[in-house]
């Protein structure tokens, strides 16, 4: 085996995935740090299709491994953007307690929820002594079974949005399970499914889903969906539609607008250089080529568009939850400027992007909230634009 390491023929051994696997596990232990890497990024780079066969083996060896985070990362990545991979291999009840925590916890995890359900249920009965699967006849349990039940799946339980599970499969899948949902959450979903009530306190909204921005992660844009409904829950399921980065498409206001015009919900966001902040704005109706019936000449016959929805706001970095900024605007007329000069304008000047690849938020004209006014200028880092897909 270590033949092959030192030659480059890992290739050759007749089970590559798995014996890397076990000189992992031992490298790791023996604090051999350089092959611990090289083992690793070659599991990664040229074992992609037996990791994704094996993605419990994988991911309960590499979750008690120090210095293996990257490819539990890899896994989690691939198990997000396709989540049969996962709860369609034979040994997925086997998956450990944490690493199925940490799953359903992710906002860009890709599931139906009542599969999500489906499963938990599936797993919980298997980790659960006294069930298992030679008792997996919910209609044999009696009291102590389901009280086994809900000490084994009541840190789950939370973690499911059962606000994007269908009243049918509520009262088919969800209710014969009562016994086992903390009592809260449970009042709360029955409200929501017989009254209609949107659940304030303990049952989290649907999931993001697919994000695909490299400037922020999805609790950041969890965040911008609670300011785009002005309240702290959301309903409705979401879609980012990339349609523009500057990296890919090149930072400048022509390319801006050769990608992001037409009236659509949009969201731009913006890393600048030298700094870990980040600047964004949400627009009801884009941001340029929006259309008549919105548009707005003022006095000095300078074409604006109306929207009441528009915001732009602030991040000290991507992981910032507390020292977020937002503006929203109240000059309803003015809430976007359509100049040729710049890629987008809140407001005249609020938040802007020029031919020089700057960034400015001076709201001089004051038609957003002053909560963003600064008189730096940035030079942009990357900037991308989604497009706002409700359901």
């Amino acid at each position: 085996m270590i033949r092959y390491i030192y030659t480059g023929e890992l290739d050759l051994i007749e089970q590559p995935g798995e014996d890397i696997l076990k000189l992992l596990i031992a490298s790791d232990e023996l604090l051999l740090e350089e092959l611990v890497e090289y083992l690793r990024n070659y599991l990664i780079e040229y074992q992609r299709n037996w990791v994704q066969k094996n993605l419990v083996l994988v991911l309960n060896t590499a979750c008690k491994l120090t210095s293996c985070m990257i490819l539990q990362d890899y896994c989690f990545e691939i198990i997000c953007l396709n989540s049969e991979l996962l709860i369609t291999s034979d040994n997925f009840l086997s998956l450990d307690k944490h690493i199925f925590y940490d799953l359903l916890e992710r906002e860009n995890l890709l599931i139906k929820e009542i599969v999500a359900w489906d499963h938990l249920i599936r797993w919980g009965i298997e980790q659960t002594p006294g069930l298992e699967s030679e008792n997996s006849d919910r209609n044999k349990w009696n009291k102590g079974d389901y009280e086994a039940l809900y000490e084994t799946l009541y840190q789950f339980i939370p973690l499911i949005r059962f606000v994007d599970i269908t009243f049918d499969d509520y009262n088919n899948k969800i209710k014969p399970y009562k016994d086992i949902i903390p009592k809260q959450i449970y009042e709360e979903i029955k409200e929501f499914y017989n009254k209609g009530t949107y659940p304030k306190l303990t049952t989290l909204p649907p999931r993001i889903g697919k994000f695909d921005s490299k400037i922020i992660k999805p609790k950041l844009a969890k965040i911008i969906l609670k300011w785009i409904n002005k309240e702290d829950f959301w309903i409705s399921r979401y879609d980012f539609n990339l349609i523009y980065r500057g990296s890919i498409d090149g930072i400048s206001t022509e390319s801006f607008k050769n990608k992001c015009k037409g009236q659509v919900e949009s969201l731009v966001l913006i890393k600048v250089k030298q700094t870990n902040k980040i600047f964004g704005g949400y627009s009801s109706i884009g941001f340029n080529k929006i259309g008549d019936s919105l548009l707005r000449i003022d006095y000095n016959n300078l074409p604006f568009y109306y929207s009441s929805d528009n915001f732009i706001f602030s991040f000290e970095n991507d992981e910032d939850t507390q020292n977020m900024k937002i503006s929203r605007v109240i000059n309803y007329d003015k809430a976007i400027y359509d100049y040729h000069g710049t890629g987008f304008d809140f407001g005249f000047n609020s938040l802007y992007i020029n031919d020089y690849q700057w960034l400015k938020a001076h709201n001089s004209d004051r038609n957003y909230e002053n909560n963003l006014n600064t008189n730096e200028v940035y030079n942009i880092e990357e900037i991308e634009t989604f497009v706002i897909i409700k359901h």
